[in-house]
């Protein structure tokens, strides 16, 4: 059983919140993109309300353990406080004499930043004695940062041995809530979408999808990988040679459980892979062209099938949909799960971009905050930042 921060009591304890601040930063040094930062607010504003003395933790970038000023959170606690219009502390560091004092100093209510926690090789190696350091004056300790939960890091597992209480923060537990009915207790039918460059990548959440769900439609690139082991024509389009065994057992899985296993019907192909390559919407590919995109009788298809569920997860793009002329595909997805009366929840990086792009986020039931996390969780295997919070 996992605890949610509104379980606890925080007033004048020192909360560890470890966050994902990992932000993307200008040339000029300020945050480009605060969604991250967003994200977390309703649990550090409940810890503020409570009365706690709020340290927060994060990492950014990849500092390869050297401090690196160009990755500091320093803008990120900048935003931060803009955003609760309230004064916050930046540590120079995340631990030693300078962070004890800063953690002494706080009253009820007061926020304090860490800098960078990657800026040590130890947070990686989840390293004892670092972790020691960190818990240290620490009273109750919370994991906001689901992105982060598949690493077993000081931060997010090493630390929390040495602190008396452990929760999960508001948005990891909406994470947990909304990916474990996927798991659990997914309404019928559910429609699982499945699309992205590689099946080698994504063979662990095909194999638990297609135990789970009642349709399995694919896109993107992957698709002409099982279209090839189907036996289609797929033309110079990006085919798994070695992964034509493992898509040929996904189709037989699908078969066996009787789910409806949908490939595209059609194509939105080109000569060449080049965002100003000339597109041709065609039923067969012909040699020398490559497929791109899912073409409009599939993204009807698909769209009609996404309509009748109720429960539905999407994780990755239906094409190159960061050109213009092979976007289509994802865009209808896209509009489709928002447009579904059904729970939708939708994990990875790509997918997001995508919902974004077409200003649907909103309309979707739950967004997820960790593409690597997400998709690990769905393939049924622990993550060391969430068994941290057990019990």
């Amino acid at each position: 059983m996992i605890q949610s921060i509104a379980d606890l009591d925080l007033s004048g304890r020192v909360t560890f919140i470890r966050v994902d601040f990992n932000v993307p930063l200008t040339p000029e040094g300020e945050v480009s993109d605060d969604t991250r930062i967003r994200a977390a607010l309703p649990t550090i504003q409940l810890a503020i309300d409570a009365g706690a003395r709020v340290v927060i933790a994060s990492h950014l970038g990849r500092p390869k353990g050297k401090r690196d000023p160009d990755m500091s959170l320093q803008p990120a606690a900048a935003r931060l406080a803009e955003l609760i219009e309230k004064e916050v502390t930046f540590a120079d560091d995340c631990v030693g004499d300078g962070v004890k004092k800063n953690i002494k100093d706080l009253r009820e209510g007061d926020v304090l930043v860490l800098e960078n926690l990657r800026f040590h090789a130890a947070e990686e190696k989840n390293d004892e004695e670092f972790a020691r350091a960190l818990a240290e004056g620490v009273d109750v300790y919370v994991n906001d940062a689901f992105g982060t939960a598949h690493r077993a890091h000081a931060s997010t597992t090493g630390m929390v041995r040495f602190v008396r209480d452990k929760a999960a923060g508001l948005l990891m537990k909406r994470e947990l809530d909304h990916l474990g009915t996927i798991l659990d207790n997914p309404a019928a039918p559910f429609v699982a979408i499945v699309g992205g460059a590689k099946v080698s990548d994504k063979l662990g959440v095909l194999n638990s999808l297609v135990q789970r769900c009642n349709a399995l439609m694919i896109g993107g690139a992957m698709a002409y990988t099982l279209l090839k082991a189907r036996g289609k024509s797929v033309g110079n389009s990006r085919v798994e040679s070695d992964a034509l065994s493992s898509a040929e057992q996904i189709i037989k899985a699908a078969q066996a459980r009787k789910v409806q296993l949908l490939l595209p019907e059609d194509h939105v192909v080109a000569a060449s892979f080049d965002e100003k390559a000339t597109p041709e919407t065609v039923t067969e590919i012909r040699d020398g062209f490559m497929g791109l995109d899912i073409g409009p009788k599939t993204r009807e298809r698909y769209a009609q099938v996404i309509r009748e569920a109720k429960t539905i997860f999407w994780n990755g793009p239906m094409g190159v949909f960061e050109w213009e002329s092979f976007a289509a595909g994802t865009e209808a997805i896209a509009a489709a799960v928002a447009d579904s009366a059904g729970t939708s929840v939708v994990g990875g990086g790509d997918s997001v971009a995508a919902l974004n792009k077409t200003g649907l986020a909103s309309k979707i039931t739950h967004v997820s905050t960790g593409g690597g996390a997400s998709l690990e969780l769905i393939e049924g295997k622990t993550l060391p930042g969430v068994k941290a919070l057990e019990g």
